[in-house]
Order: C-alpha cells, then sequence, then structure tokens
C-alpha cells in the first residue's frame, strides 16, 4: 500500500468528496439538507444558486454512489493527472463537470418549454410538504399528471454527484489508452477500452432517450460530461509538451 501513488488533485478531490459526503449526514441532525443547498437546481427553480453549479459535483446520494464515483475517479483520474499534470487535470475535470450540468439543463428546458412554452419565469408554484418523506404537488392546469411530476421533479429535487465529470474521464482514458484491457462485472474475459467505453456511453443515450418510469439517474448529465471530454481531448492535442509537470520524477 506504501507504493500506492495518488497524484494530490486526484487526492484532494477524493477526501473533499468524502467531507462533503459526511458532512451531509452530521448535518441533517441540524435540519440542515447540504443536498438541497449544494445541488445542481433547474435554472428557473426557485431554489435554484449560482453556485450549484459547482458544488454539485461534490454531493452524493447515497453510500453506492459516492462509491463508485470515487473508485473511477481513483483509477482513471490518477492515469489522466499523472500524464497532465494537476493543472489541465483539474481544468478537465470542472470543465467536464460544468459540461455535464448545462446539458442537463437544456434538456430540462426543452420539457419545461414542451410542457409549458417557456423556459422561465413559468406560472408554477411548487410547494413542498413534510410527511413521511418528501411530497409536493404543482397549482397549474391544463396538463396531465404525468407532466406535473415531470415539472416537480425538475423544479423541486436537485442533481448530484461527480458521475458527469466521472464520464468525462472515461472518455478521455478511452481515447488516449485505447487498447488498455478492462474488466467488466460479471464478464469474465478482459474488452478493450476502445470498445467498452463507446458501449457505455450508447447505453446512457438509450436509458436518457427511454426515460424509464422511476428512473433518477441523470444520464443526460453523464452524456455532457462525456461529449466535454472527447471536445477537450481533441482540442489539446495531449502534446508532451504540453504538460505542467512531471510525476516520478
Amino acid at each position: 500500500m506504501n507504493n500506492i501513488h495518488i497524484p494530490p488533485v486526484v487526492k484532494n478531490l477524493l477526501i473533499i468528496n468524502v467531507l462533503f459526503f459526511a458532512a451531509k449526514y452530521v448535518l441533517l441532525n441540524a435540519n440542515i439538507d447540504l443536498d438541497r443547498l449544494l445541488g445542481a437546481y433547474y435554472f428557473d427553480s426557485q431554489y435554484f444558486g449560482i453556485w450549484q453549479l459547482v458544488t454539485y459535483m461534490f454531493m452524493h446520494g447515497d453510500f453506492m454512489h459516492i462509491f463508485f464515483n470515487m473508485f473511477a475517479l481513483f483509477m482513471f483520474g490518477g492515469v489522466l493527472e499523472s500524464r497532465w499534470g494537476a493543472k489541465r487535470f483539474l481544468q478537465f475535470y470542472v470543465i467536464t463537470g460544468l459540461g455535464a450540468v448545462a446539458l442537463q439543463m437544456a434538456v430540462q428546458a426543452y420539457e419545461v418549454y414542451n410542457i409549458t412554452g417557456a423556459i422561465y419565469n413559468n406560472p408554477i408554484q411548487l410547494e413542498f410538504l413534510k410527511n413521511q418523506g418528501v411530497q409536493g404537488y404543482i397549482n397549474i392546469g391544463g396538463i396531465m399528471d404525468a407532466q406535473k411530476q415531470t415539472l416537480m421533479g425538475i423544479y423541486g429535487f436537485p442533481m448530484v454527484g461527480a458521475s458527469g465529470a466521472v464520464f468525462g474521464l472515461l472518455v478521455a482514458f478511452g481515447m488516449l489508452y485505447p487498447n488498455t484491457q478492462m474488466y467488466v462485472m460479471f464478464i469474465p474475459v478482459p474488452i478493450k477500452a476502445k470498445f467498452l467505453i463507446p458501449v457505455y456511453i450508447l447505453m446512457e443515450l438509450s436509458l436518457g432517450v427511454a426515460r424509464i418510469p422511476g428512473d433518477s439517474i441523470a444520464h443526460y448529465a453523464h452524456l455532457g460530461g462525456a461529449l466535454l471530454g472527447f471536445i477537450m481531448v481533441k482540442l489539446w492535442g495531449d502534446r508532451n509538451n504540453d504538460r505542467f509537470y512531471t510525476y516520478y520524477e
């Protein structure tokens, strides 16, 4: 274990995410909901704050959510930071996270427009009632119950998690190390990154389009992070002389 090297940005991101996750449950005892304060709400929601565009990346829903995101950050982020250097890696991580929330909000705006005819300053009155958890209703006529539920989900519940930035890391890893053999749970043979990661992205796209009832995962945020990751690797060209410094000196 003493030989395991974790580059500084990845190490600090791991620590910050774990601290935020712990603080979330500690502060619940004081009736402070960090998900509501720091998660990313739709920009027309009464709960939206501009800081949420960044802070949402450090919040997670449950243990499995943060575990898989941090495991991927450790596995793929460490390789990429060691290749690019700390400054460039941090730029990549933040920009892909911003791309994730941007695409998610764009899709939400499209859904809101299809229901109400506007994406901003809608005549929506959203209230939450405390009763066996969080429930709510929307006081607006002329729309179906399913559409009301869609609006309630968009306006009343935040997006949390580093998954968008993590998908950016996955795409970058697949582009820079395409022939790396990767193992997937329940598949007994290794699969090259250049085959596995595109299939994973296509699965996210199909799940986003399908809109399966009860699916609360922000699939378009994953796709936004993946898209920005692809664009940035292409733009950077990944030349060795672009590195800010080299590890293992």
